[in-house]
This record gives structure tokens, sequence and C-alpha cells, in this order.
């Protein structure tokens, strides 16, 4: 559990992390688990209870499957955008941002208003399902994980990997992925929670 800051392209000649750098599924998720026990606090909403993690961990592993997406690459995009809480607020900086993964204007969602609004408790496995499929299938509106994987140029999978989280945070991608125009160190976040990082201190200096 420790923070790398990566510069550059995403390939490995950038010192980015190689897929057999990346940490087990398991390993990942038994990572991330405390994490997302607490992860609604942050909206004041009530925290996901066992139920929900367990299908939220199933849903991650499904829909990666049906659309052949590396789910720890899912799991990493999730905590990047919500810390797994089920009922993460619906944000809108012009494109409306529901759900776990945060999609573009996807229909799943346990909480469609802001902070403290009033989210689903329970928050049912059907939306859990839909946040995941929204973020990684993509919409009607927007592209998921598997469209920005197509449009990444990378010669490898893992350069791909992080090419495809610039393009799903901001839109375009850029030749250094630190140029993203959203979130700053966007990509370098998604390469050390595939390698472990968790809660250590960030060396995200941009």
């Amino acid at each position: 559990n420790n923070y790398t800051f990566y510069s550059g392209d995403g390939s490995p000649a950038d010192g980015w992390p190689t897929t057999n750098q990346w940490i087990s599924f398991e390993g990942m998720w038994a990572a991330n688990e405390p994490t997302i026990a607490i992860s609604c606090t942050q909206f004041a909403e009530q925290n996901p209870s066992t139920t929900e993690i367990s299908e939220l961990k199933a849903a991650i592993q499904s829909v990666g499957a049906a659309a052949s997406i590396d789910p720890r690459f899912i799991l990493a995009v999730v905590m990047q955008e919500s810390k797994g809480c089920v009922r993460v607020i619906t944000t809108n900086g012009g494109v409306v941002n529901p759900g776990l993964m945060q999609s573009h204007d996807g229909s799943g969602t346990c909480n469609s208003g802001g902070i403290g609004g009033p989210g689903l408790v329970p928050c049912p496995n059907s939306e859990i399902v839909q946040m995941i499929k929204d973020g990684t299938d993509g919409t009607s509106s927007g592209d998921g994980l598997q469209q920005c994987l197509s449009q990444s140029p990378g010669t490898t999978l893992s350069q791909k990997v992080y090419q495809a989280a610039t393009i799903y945070n901001s839109g375009n991608l850029p030749a250094n992925l630190d140029d993203n125009t959203s979130t700053k160190c966007y990509a370098s976040d998604v390469a050390n929670r595939l390698t472990g990082w968790t809660t250590a201190q960030t060396k995200c200096y941009l």
C-alpha cells in the first residue's frame, strides 16, 4: 500500500506497471473492502451493507466477464469515482454522472440527488449491476470502459488500460497522461490501485 507517481504515456518504457505487476482481483478486493464499508460517509449516506458489498463484488465480476474487461480495471475505476458507495451522489458538471462509476448519463443509481439526498436503502442488486454496466459497457449518451479501451492506441494491455482511464475521465487522450484536463493523476491513481494502493498518502503533486 504505497503510491508511486507515474508520468508519461502509460507505457512500460515510461515506467508504468505492466499487468504482471498488478495484484490479483481477490487481493485488490480484500485491500479495498474496508474503504468500501465506510464509503458513503463522505456523502452523508448510510454505508453499504454486507449484502450490498457482496453484490457489488459479484456485479464487477459478472459485468467484466460479459464485456471481456478485466474486473480489476472496473474495481479501480469504482474506487476512483465513488470509493464503492452504492448511494454515491449524482454529479452534474454539464454531463450527468450517476452511480458507482459516475457514468455518462447512465440510468443506474441509488441516489439521484446531492449530498445527504434520499439514497435508496437498500440499494437493489439490479441498480448495482446497472451502475457497473453503465460505466463498463457505456450508455446511449457516452462511452464506458469498453469503448475507451477500443480507442486506446497502446501497444500493451496495461498501457491501453491507463489510456482508457484517461479517456473515461476526460474524454480525450493527451500524449502525456498527466496532461489530463479533468482529474489530475487519474491514470496514475488507477495504475497505483491496480498494484495495491489503497489509503497511503498520494504522491501526486500536479
